[in-house]
């Protein structure tokens, strides 16, 4: 089994010291320096807050690395979920509550493509994209995926393997219609071709 490889970044050399040297001690667990091109599976950040240094921090730690983000925090409000998700921040551990197991867990948690939230701020979250969907999204004939009621139709019906014409016939539109709206799909969500765009729709689950 590979080694999780985690980037710990602190606001102090005490706590780096710590949380590294117990990550290292655990199996499969191997904590590595941040250098450039160094290949790392998760990052831990720790912090008092989410301030706008940090945050700036974990823009370039996912512009950089594109790693899923473990934040320990001393203090977290409403306002600070949403940036978190977008900087890739998939654990949440409140400072206080943060013990040796905790951190591994989120650690081969994140690894695995998981996440990990408190269950208030889970919720919180959860409240959030909702009304992000009713009041954005469906307004503007938007799915949560990025994806319009006609773009999914035809996503769906390339699954299949319908071919440009036979898309055109199923869903009365003109053949071009159909490549313009693949197009836009394939342009928009920056797809390589046909077959990447029915695999994120199916990674969306809207096919």
């Amino acid at each position: 089994m590979n080694s999780i490889r985690v980037f710990v970044r602190t606001v102090d050399p005490l706590t780096s010291m710590a949380v590294s040297h117990y990550l290292d001690s655990r199996p499969n667990i191997e904590v590595v320096p941040a250098e450039e091109h160094t290949p790392v599976d998760v990052v831990l950040v720790v912090a008092e807050r989410l301030t706008v240094d940090v945050a700036s921090t974990l823009r370039k730690i996912k512009a950089t690395l594109n790693a899923p983000v473990i934040m320990i925090l001393c203090e977290i409000t409403r306002n600070d979920l949403v940036p978190a998700v977008e900087c890739n921040v998939a654990a949440v551990l409140p400072r206080e509550a943060a013990s040796r197991e905790r951190i591994e867990e989120a650690v081969r948690t994140a690894a695995a493509g998981g996440g990990l939230l408190p269950s208030p701020m889970l919720g919180e979250l959860l409240r959030h994209f909702e009304q992000l969907q009713r009041e954005v999204l469906a307004p503007n004939g938007l799915h949560a995926s990025g994806l319009t009621p006609r773009e999914i139709d035809v996503l769906r019906l390339m699954s299949h393997g319908f071919d440009t014409s036979e898309i055109a016939e199923e869903l009365n539109f003109s053949e071009r219609a159909v490549k313009r709206v693949v197009s836009e799909i394939t342009g928009r969500l920056q797809l390589r071709n046909r077959p990447h765009a029915v695999a994120y729709a199916l990674r969306m689950g809207v096919i």
